[in-house]
């Protein structure tokens, strides 16, 4: 038996209320007035029987009420969205993805390609910042994140596990005999005061001095730019590497890698796993990736 529905029209409403959190920005949106929004939220938050929003003097934020209903209302338009684009037979949509830079630059542009050849129908749109998008405020669909894969209200699914080791170019290398890991020291380190360095160190046997701040990059990607360039030795996720090592372009002098608790995953709201885009796109990035499914 189907349970009574809310006005669809304030639903709409409390859908873009809740995304944006102004009453002034859903009305912009919507094409509506701020009056008129405000009245489809008073009706709503009336046959509901409690508030959805708390007003504070200059803001607004949603009840616990609210944060229970908007990600199934924002999933539930979203999905109305998608089938009526498929039962159009045109474009599934834009796919926006919001990557950290490593991955994106490493790995993602790499790939995404056969993504768009297996799904000819949905438009890709990449971000590639380490900021972290705001799934309820922003216009991505999917994240990619380095992080322990615990982030409250988003499903989390491994891609590449943290582990590292020293990388240089063969010129670099070749400048120098590195037959044990205290031979490193005596090259240009980049990013030396990243605590990767201390832990292969340390796994290694050998102590690691305190590092000197003069080739500090901030990114695994900008520094694996400078190894590639003979600019010195990088501490790198072979994972992310492996196309580099196999051509030659990097060299990795020793076997040893190291665990990090840090791992690269994707990540989107829980309440909008069923989006067939989202679901596309889960599925062929962990096959890609070589994870099972596990569903």
């Amino acid at each position: 038996m189907l349970h009574p529905l809310p006005p669809l029209a304030a639903i709409r409403v409390f859908e873009a209320v809740a995304r944006h959190l102004s009453f002034t920005k859903a009305a912009e949106e919507i094409g509506m007035t701020q009056a008129a929004v405000s009245y489809q939220i008073r009706v709503l938050e009336e046959r509901f029987g409690g508030p959805l929003f708390l007003r504070l003097p200059r803001q607004i934020e949603l009840t616990d009420a609210g944060r229970r209903l908007a990600p199934a209302v924002t999933e539930a338009f979203a999905m109305i969205s998608e089938a009526y684009a498929a039962a159009k037979g045109g474009v599934q949509g834009t796919l926006t993805i919001s990557a950290s830079v490593t991955f994106a630059t490493m790995w993602l542009a790499r790939h995404i390609g056969d993504f768009q050849i297996a799904h000819p129908t949905i438009a890709v749109r990449m971000d590639a910042s380490n900021r972290y998008a705001d799934f309820s405020r922003e216009e991505a669909d999917v994240g990619i994140r380095s992080g322990m894969g615990q982030w409250p209200g988003l499903s989390a699914h491994l891609l590449v596990q943290g582990d590292f080791a020293p990388m240089l170019s063969p010129r670099l290398a070749a400048s120098i005999p590195v037959r044990e890991p205290s031979d490193l020291l005596r090259l240009p380190i980049l990013d030396a005061d990243d605590p990767w360095w201390e832990n292969w160190f340390a796994a290694a046997g050998t102590v690691y001095p305190t590092p000197v701040r003069d080739r500090r990059l901030g990114m695994q990607a900008f520094a694996a730019s400078a190894a590639l360039a003979g600019q010195g030795v990088a501490i790198l996720s072979r994972a992310l590497y492996a196309m580099e090592l196999a051509e030659g372009r990097l060299v990795q002098p020793f076997d040893l890698l190291v665990q990090s608790d840090m791992a690269f995953y994707l990540v989107y709201p829980e309440a909008r796993r069923n989006v067939p885009k989202i679901r596309m796109f889960r599925e062929w990035i962990l096959r890609e990736v070589g994870v099972n499914l596990g569903e």
